[in-house]
């Protein structure tokens, strides 16, 4: 059975993604500052599996 993820958690992943995909549109996704939201993303990604499989 998965469990319920925070709807805060869905928000910030989106945020995180849009933040990423207008950065890497005024520059490059190889950009310091893309990795380093890519890395957050990461991380909301791995806090998302971790919340629906509990």
């Amino acid at each position: 059975m998965s469990g319920r993820v925070p709807n805060e958690l869905l928000y910030q992943i989106e945020d995180c993604r849009r933040q990423m995909v207008e950065l890497a549109k005024e520059s490059s996704y190889a950009d310091e500052k893309v990795v380093h939201i890519s890395t957050r993303l990461d991380d909301l990604l791995n806090q998302y599996q971790l919340a629906k499989h509990n």
